[in-house]
């Protein structure tokens, strides 16, 4: 495997992801606990997560237009000191109980992930086309990782600065994002072409009105939308059922699990039932959570119901990846790859914002009924892209 220079550079891509995505999970741990903290307002507890992922969305199309230009490499490797520069200010938020410069610090520490998201996309680019989904699943293992080590260091170092709570998981981030530097730098990702960086194809909305690439979008900002709506209030939820900082950590870490664990057999899942099929079961899985929510408030509710979402949002948003990758040639891959995660990560940042809001106005089963609608669009989506197929066949 490691002869292989593509497998080698991927298997740094689920490395450098397994690290983005710890301190993703130490911001979905901690990020609720500490707005409700800091927030002079009841209701606005997330916020800061709301404000981290519009950060990753106002960065998608700068970070992908900037490495149409520069090269993967080196735009990964300038945005890890966003996420050195946002952790400080987060840090330096919790010590002087300031929320509002929590929101900036999360917002910046959201530049760096509107980079790092592109590292299934380089993935791909690396792959050959019977290799990609499997590359861009063996990227997403590295979540599986980030599963015990995000909440684990939140848990660790949450009271390192005491009394003040989660200064020290933040400081703790610095490190995380000075690694991921020092990874990146030995990976080599095929920069465009002179002659592809002169044209950038087709217009972007003729390539979005294709059936599949309708499709994929639609079913990428669906499974991230409906997953940050039920975690992100999962913490503010079970602190109001009583629950301990050590239970919701457990329960984020499960639902983590769920989200990667699945990524070793995705791809083959895909190869052999077909992505639009998985992307299916997906959605079914994401029903099966919200019927775990809605049947009570127990540990074991939340522990199930966040795990299978976890799974479900897997299945679809690889699914959802491998389909987008299949709609547009190299050249055009900036533009539609930023797009689809900016239309992602604003759906993530309202989804975000409004949990706290629907908590607060109305209770845990209406956040869980308000996420139907949006599976049963991405469902209609795919079933009608199938008649489509099924007839021209």
């Amino acid at each position: 495997m490691f002869s292989d220079p593509s497998k080698r550079n991927v298997l740094i891509l689920a490395v450098c992801q397994a690290l983005y995505m710890s301190g993703t999970a130490l911001m979905l741990t901690t990020g609720p606990l500490a707005g409700k903290i800091l927030t002079p307002t009841p209701g606005w507890e997330t916020l800061p997560l709301a404000a981290h992922h519009a950060g990753v969305m106002l960065a998608t199309i700068p970070a992908s237009q900037l490495m149409r230009r520069i090269g993967r490499r080196a735009g990964f490797m300038i945005a890890t000191w966003f996420g050195v520069f946002g952790a400080i200010l987060a840090g330096i938020a919790m010590l002087q109980g300031s929320f509002w410069l929590l929101c900036v610090g999360v917002t910046v520490v959201g530049w760096f992930n509107g980079f790092a998201i592109f590292y299934r996309f380089a993935a791909a680019d690396i792959a050959s086309e019977e290799f990609r989904p499997k590359a861009i699943s063996w990227v997403m293992t590295g979540g599986l990782f980030a599963a015990f080590l995000g909440p684990e260091l939140a848990n660790l170092t949450k009271d390192a600065l005491s009394p003040i709570q989660f200064a020290g998981s933040y400081f703790a981030l610095i490190g995380v994002y000075l690694i991921s530097f020092v990874l990146l730098s030995g990976v080599q990702i095929p920069k465009l072409t002179e002659e592809q960086r002169k044209t950038s194809g087709r217009p972007l909305l003729e390539i979005l009105m294709q059936p599949k690439c309708a499709a994929a979008v639609v079913t990428g900002f669906v499974a991230y939308g409906v997953m940050a709506l039920l975690m992100a209030s999962t913490p503010l939820a079970m602190a109001n059922c009583g629950f301990e900082f050590v239970d919701s950590k457990w329960v984020i870490q499960a639902h983590i699990i769920g989200m990667f664990a699945p990524s070793f057999v995705t791809g083959d899942i895909i190869k052999k039932l077909g992505v639009l099929n998985v992307i299916l079961i997906g959605a079914a899985l994401n029903i099966l959570a919200v019927i775990a929510h809605l049947l009570g408030a127990g540990f074991e509710n939340f522990v199930i119901g966040l795990l299978v979402i976890g799974v479900g949002w897997n299945f679809m948003f690889i699914g959802a990846t491998t389909l987008l990758t299949e709609t547009y040639q190299p050249e055009e891959r900036a533009k539609v790859q930023g797009f689809n995660d900016f239309l992602i990560f604003a759906t993530v940042a309202i989804a975000a914002l409004s949990s706290g809001q629907l908590l607060n106005a109305f209770d845990w089963e209406t956040v869980n009924y308000g996420v139907t609608p949006l599976i049963c669009l991405a469902v209609l989506c795919i079933l009608t892209l199938k008649a489509r197929r099924i007839s021209a066949a």
